[in-house]
């Protein structure tokens, strides 16, 4: 018998954008192996076995290479039983199984979560978070990660920006790999090979766009199910609001470190004001988070 679903709120608007974005996705996925093939005809095993096997790494692995990359290190409730004591509660709250607990040795104030389901599911704290936030604050922060394990929206976002980086791996094949030299200038297929970068650059840009379109959609929908999960979104909000104001405490080498990783983290950090991350953000903004907090405790307070 299957498990029966969390008590997580569902959120039939996530659900839509996810499944429209992984059909987009797809097309363009199609479309783009399809122009690659007609352009590398004698090349099709190579464009096959590199995509597929991209793919199988992008699925299995990324979640291992993102959480590795942002340092966390797996605990045991003896290590950190307060986070642990925060997780259990919120997974009793939830009807779910517990995730791996992880933590993370930055001063940046952040969390986040990573795995293709709930058995797979790894969710970390930083010492900066641990240090600053009270115990409702943090069990918000946590119930929010948590609701992006139970809605799976992070294996989604992670299929979802494969495409963008097939497209720059394919890319710099194509160029570097002398495909170009072996196509008459006269071929259609060699003025098709040219215009790969540029076919690349519209595969990546609209994967982009729609990736960040969802992310931005994911993290208002897991405050909104943290907040109706805990009952207590002033808390959420107290949290969001001190890591915001945190954030500009924090030396700007930690900050780049810690920016390519905006799209998993509860709160993207900015190396800098004139950051292009801030113009395609993957979250959110503060206010329209917070404003959103306020009109779920006015109706839990009718």
């Amino acid at each position: 018998m299957p498990r029966a679903r969390s008590r997580y709120a569902p959120d039939r608007g996530l659900t839509g954008r996810m499944v429209t974005t992984m059909f987009l996705i797809g097309l363009l996925y199609v479309v783009f192996v399809g122009v690659l093939l007609a352009a590398l005809r004698g090349s099709w095993p190579i464009i096959l076995i590199i995509t597929g096997g991209l793919f199988i790494a992008q699925f299995w692995f990324s979640d291992r290479i993102a959480a590795y990359g942002m340092g966390a290190r797996e605990v045991t409730p003896e290590q950190a039983p307060e986070l642990h004591g925060t997780i259990d509660r919120v997974c009793a709250l939830a009807d779910m199984p517990k995730p791996k607990v992880a933590i993370a040795e930055s001063d940046v104030p952040n969390a986040f979560a990573t795995g293709r389901s709930e058995k797979t599911a790894l969710v970390c704290a930083t010492t900066g978070l641990l240090r600053r936030l009270e115990p409702e604050e943090l069990e918000g922060v946590l119930a929010h990660e948590m609701s992006h394990v139970a809605h799976r929206d992070v294996a989604v976002m992670t299929i979802a920006s494969f495409l963008g980086v097939l497209a720059g791996v394919i890319t710099r094949i194509a160029l570097w790999g002398g495909f170009a030299r072996s196509r008459p200038g006269n071929d259609p297929a060699g003025i098709l090979l040219l215009l790969i970068p540029l076919i690349s650059a519209v595969v990546y840009a609209i994967s982009f766009l729609l990736t960040r379109l969802l992310s931005r959609y994911r993290e208002l929908s897991a405050d909104r199910a943290a907040a109706l999960l805990t009952g207590r979104p002033s808390a959420l909000a107290s949290a969001l609001t001190k890591v915001s104001g945190q954030m500009a405490r924090i030396p700007t080498e930690d900050l780049r470190k810690a920016e390519p990783y905006n799209a998993f983290y509860f709160m993207p950090a900015f190396s800098s004001k004139e950051s292009l991350g801030r113009l395609f953000s993957s979250h959110p903004t503060l206010e329209q988070r917070l404003d959103q907090l306020s009109r779920i405790s006015a109706d839990l307070s009718r």
